[in-house]
């Protein structure tokens, strides 16, 4: 049975199961809007605010904003790992990941980057592999220069 952690207001925490999602009385009244029946009581509830990367959501349930947060099992085994889903990354250097011929470098030391920008073109079998920047960062050096052959692992590019 597939299980999901919720929590509210950072307070209260919930253990949900399918099987409750399912016994919930739920009807879809417009986009984001649901009218609810639980023992007998009426609610209005509204998603307000979603953050999906985040799982966080903002619900309105009869005029009050409730935030609520679900981890999924999924979710749960990889926290309890030791690693978070959509945490920042912490990598501090580039690494050739094959052995090739540095085509062109597109940034300079001390130059600001954003995540996915372009850091340098290496030429592998005859192809161009664009690496780019796995985090947003400054770099600290640049360990290459254009047209430069590197082994694999051999150090590219640092970030501070």
């Amino acid at each position: 049975m597939k299980t999901f952690k919720a929590s509210v207001n950072n307070t209260d925490h919930f253990e949900i199961s399918n099987e409750n999602i399912q016994n919930l009385d739920v009807v879809p009244t417009k986009a984001n809007t649901f009218h609810i029946l639980k023992n007998n009581q009426s609610f209005n509830a509204e998603i307000i605010e979603k953050d999906f990367n985040n799982k966080t959501y903002a619900v309105k349930v009869n005029n009050t904003v409730y935030n609520v947060a679900i981890a999924d099992y999924l979710y749960q085994l990889i926290k309890d790992m030791g690693f978070e889903v959509g945490a920042s990354k912490h990598v501090n250097d580039i690494k050739a990941p094959m052995p090739g011929l540095i085509l062109d470098i597109s940034v300079s030391q001390g130059q600001e980057v954003k995540e996915n920008d372009t850091l340098l073109i290496l030429e592998a079998m005859k192809m161009e592999n664009v690496l780019t920047s796995p985090r947003d960062g400054v770099i600290k050096t640049i360990s290459v220069a254009k047209g430069d052959a590197v082994d694999k692992n051999q150090l590219l590019i640092e970030f501070e």
